[in-house]
């Protein structure tokens, strides 16, 4: 991994980097042809990459408070001798002498394990062959043409924002004759516009395709709800309130509520936060469908079992379409593995909209919350899909359409159900995407593509 870092850059910066990426598709294929060669017997290798060649720029009070580039790579040989199976991950550097020696190592390392492990009951891959590609290069921002849109943007504006964005790679290889590849270009910006009082509201913009009026079009929107902030916050006491929720909103409980709520395996065992939908013993309003689709391209039609992954219906007409099912889901429980990850979590879930459109919102909204971002996100029964947690920036209070004051953070705690059966009342025409925009280790694939929701209801605790 190279790297590279400057700190309280604000003008003048020298944006020459050291970090170099190797052509990872044509030494990901040498690497998979060496291993097929290096097996013995009976022996099936499952070979995964990742790798990355990403610019990362923090920005404070509109300037550039730090910058750095990374390019890295990492591989995952995954040794599988009848019923039995051992990993190893290692950084891959892109010299084919280094790469191949490791692999040789790692392998012996491997075999050594396998001698003493015992079966495992819930092996499953797929033993097919197939070939698969997706690249798709993206129109990204250069660092310094990055920096001199932001600085125009933000000028006379405390900003605070973090860039990510550049390349990144996925590749699958079987020794059975299966190859898999995904290349993209993506960005995700995050920022946060401040005012005196501390307050902010959060903005981001996220895709593969960078446009400079996109970028200050939000960063103006952004800026023109700063003055509502210095106003004095509207205190609310408890209760149920007519509400919209934005996308980023709905993200963190959608989001959260993902985290086994589309598992076959937590459906198995009656732990899913969505078991009620699955048994047929709950139904949401008939707007209500959400797909993991995979035709918005944006994660592999592929795993790390070597299986293809098409899109999965989830909810359709507000019932339950289906589940995402891993292949030792499907080997424990009897079941048909669908290509699901082995988290059983949505990678590119999409939700339907409705007939609200973005000029409409506080017309819509009339008097009530319009909650811009949550935060703090969790269960508080997750069987009833119960969810609590905190309102952060750009809340506002709204009246008779116009937002009038800003509302200091509080909690809620409200049922998904609810919001998405009695109390919905329309959402948004055009669902927002919203790419992954993790990067604890590395920058993650995937992402959502959600409307706001039109609330009749949204209950705060205190």
């Amino acid at each position: 991994m190279t790297t590279t870092n400057a700190v309280n850059a604000s003008s003048g910066f020298d944006f020459a980097s050291n970090a170099q990426s190797p052509d990872w598709h044509a030494h990901f294929a040498l690497l998979a042809d060496a291993i097929d060669t290096l097996l013995s017997g009976d022996e099936v290798a499952l070979t995964r990459l990742s790798a990355e060649q990403s610019d990362f720029i923090r920005f404070n009070r509109g300037k550039v408070r730090q910058i750095g580039q990374v390019s890295q790579g990492k591989l995952t040989l995954r040794l599988i001798d009848g019923a039995r199976q051992a990993y190893s991950s290692f950084t891959v550097c892109g010299d084919p002498a280094t790469d191949l020696r490791d692999i040789a190592d790692a392998l012996n390392t491997l075999r050594d394990g396998l001698r003493d492990a015992p079966d495992d009951p819930h092996l499953l891959y797929d033993a097919t062959q197939w070939t698969q590609s997706t690249r798709r290069s993206g129109k990204l921002p250069a660092p310094d043409a990055l920096l001199r849109i932001v600085t125009e943007s933000a000028r006379g504006l405390d900003f605070v924002g973090f860039y990510a964005g550049g390349s990144m790679v996925r590749g699958f290889s079987s020794s059975r004759g299966s190859r898999g590849w995904y290349e993209v270009s993506n960005f995700s910006f995050s920022w946060s516009l401040y005012d005196p009082s501390g307050r902010a509201i959060k903005s981001t913009y996220t895709g593969d395709h960078w446009d400079d009026s996109v970028f200050a079009a939000k960063v103006e929107q952004a800026a023109a709800r700063l003055p509502v902030l210095g106003h004095t916050p509207r205190a609310l006491s408890p209760g149920r309130y007519r509400t919209y929720l934005a996308p980023s909103a709905m993200l963190e409980l959608v989001g959260t509520a993902s985290w086994g709520g589309f598992s076959a395996r937590a459906n198995a065992t009656a732990r899913s936060p969505f078991y009620g939908l699955h048994s047929g013993e709950v139904a949401l309003d008939p707007r209500v469908s959400m797909t993991e689709d995979l035709s918005l391209n944006i994660t592999p039609r592929f795993n790390e079992d070597g299986y293809q992954r098409d899109s999965v219906p989830l909810i359709h007409d507000g019932r339950n379409a289906g589940q995402l099912t891993n292949a030792r889901s499907a080997r424990e429980y009897g079941l048909t593995p669908n290509g699901a990850l082995a988290s059983e979590t949505p990678e590119s879930l999409a939700m339907a909209g409705g007939d609200l459109d973005a000029a409409d919102i506080l017309a819509a909204l009339d008097t009530g919350l319009y909650v811009g971002n949550l935060w703090y996100v969790n269960f508080s029964d997750r069987m009833n899909c119960r969810l609590t947690g905190m309102t952060r920036f750009a809340t506002f209070w709204v009246e008779r359409g116009q937002i009038v004051a800003p509302v200091d953070a509080m909690r809620f705690d409200d049922s998904l159900y609810r919001l998405l059966s009695s109390e919905l009342e329309r959402l948004d025409a055009q669902p927002e995407l919203l790419l992954n925009d993790g990067t604890w280790g590395e920058r993650q694939t995937g992402g959502w593509k959600l409307p706001g929701l039109l609330a009749r209801s949204f209950e705060l605790t205190l």
